[in-house]
């Protein structure tokens, strides 16, 4: 009789066992997964400047599945770190402008002078950063709100910039760093936007890739493309005789990737390693027949998308070096990006916040309960055992 009430609690312990960490492991899939904002998972790309403004492709579809409409010509697009909200560079009007990736929902708009074309934004402080060159500033905003949290003055007309995700001290404060181009290649604190140190940069700086490791990729206006080195500041040349446009980078292999507007192919660059002989240059290139305006590699290196002149887009195998696609979206496309599918819940910043909390609350009370269960059966368990005992003596 004792082995069988044994045998039963000891089945309820590892059913729950069991089950408690399959409902906690449901709940955190419900959670929004992290995406780069410059090349994250392949689901999605978004395409700005087509015909019906943004054009959204489905990639396992193979085909544009939905649009959305913008005051004007956007220019560059860039998605929140969990792929929830897209932010929208309008430089005829000087705005910016957040909506909900899934449902196209204006959130707010911002006004920033300089004709906006940049986006940035920073994964450890949440701060969007945002510019053009017809200003000599770079404006911080809440990506939750739109405000503006500070202004920060560079020494001229900015053409590109982006973070390096550092975590690590920076003139007393922590946190990651804003690199930007303007006449020169300036660095600053992200949290306060102070000035550390610049870079001189041949030719002048232009477009800015920063992937994960110790080496910044920078174009110029005057037609070549640097590597520098992140903690010396070194400037190594690469290569040359092209128009170069803004840059993405395979996070497998660490290739970087740029459009060739001038020789209309893809340039593709060997990752330069600190400490390592510099590669030559470039690895290889891709013929693509006509103007390329901005390329997003996915985050697993398997697929590159790239916006084309003439209202076309290319998708390319990345492991097979091959076109296997051509989507028509029109107009004159001239930024893309890929991510994630958004969020089924939470369109809105203050329900992403509600919904957070609750699952956080609820993950929470389910990994508390996973350990307190069982050690409550096994207590009742060894309780009953002691009175039953009592009884037959």
């Amino acid at each position: 009789m004792r082995l069988l009430i044994f045998q039963k609690s000891y089945r309820r312990v590892l059913t729950l066992l069991v089950v408690l960490p399959v409902i906690l492991c449901a709940l955190l899939l419900l959670l929004p997964a992290r995406a780069q904002a410059d090349g994250g998972a392949p689901n999605l790309a978004y395409v700005a400047g087509t015909s019906h403004g943004i054009s959204v492709i489905d990639i396992s579809q193979q085909k544009i599945t939905r649009t959305i409409s913008v005051p004007s010509l956007p220019h560059m697009v860039l998605l929140s770190i969990d792929a929830r909200f897209l932010y929208v560079t309008l430089p005829q009007q000087n705005r910016v402008i957040i909506y909900a990736a899934k449902t196209g929902q204006q959130i707010c708009s911002a006004n920033v002078g300089g004709q906006p074309t940049l986006l940035a934004i920073d994964p450890g402080s949440n701060i969007l950063y945002v510019a053009g060159n017809g200003a000599a500033n770079v404006t911080a905003l809440d990506p939750t709100n739109c405000n503006v949290k500070l202004v920060i003055h560079t020494d001229g007309p900015v053409y590109g910039m982006a973070v390096a995700v550092v975590g690590s001290g920076i003139s007393g404060s922590t946190g990651n760093q804003l690199w930007v181009a303007a006449n020169t290649l300036s660095e600053y604190d992200d949290l306060k936007g102070q000035f550390i140190a610049n870079v001189t940069i041949p030719g002048g700086p232009h477009y800015v890739s920063i992937p994960p490791g110790a080496t910044i990729y920078v174009t110029t206006r005057s037609g070549s493309i640097d590597a520098i080195d992140l903690t010396t500041r070194h400037v190594i040349a690469l290569t040359s005789g092209g128009s170069y446009g803004p840059m993405d980078f395979d996070e497998t292999t660490g290739e970087v990737y740029v459009p060739d507007m001038q020789n209309n192919q893809l340039v593709v660059l060997s990752p330069v390693n600190v400490g390592y002989a510099v590669p030559h240059e470039p690895a290889r290139v891709v013929k693509l027949g006509v103007a390329p305006q901005s390329v997003a590699i996915t985050s697993d290196g398997q697929l590159g998308f790239v916006a084309l002149s003439g209202g076309n887009v290319a998708m390319l195998d990345i492991p097979g070096r091959q076109l296997i696609n051509t989507f028509s979206v029109g107009g004159n496309p001239q930024f893309i990006i890929t991510g994630l599918y958004p969020p089924v819940i939470g369109t809105t910043p203050q329900q992403a916040s509600t919904y957070g909390t609750a699952v956080n609350i609820i993950a929470y009370v389910l990994v508390i309960a996973l350990f307190l269960i069982p050690i409550w059966l096994f207590t009742s368990y060894a309780r009953n055992n002691r009175n039953r005992a009592k009884k037959q003596e």
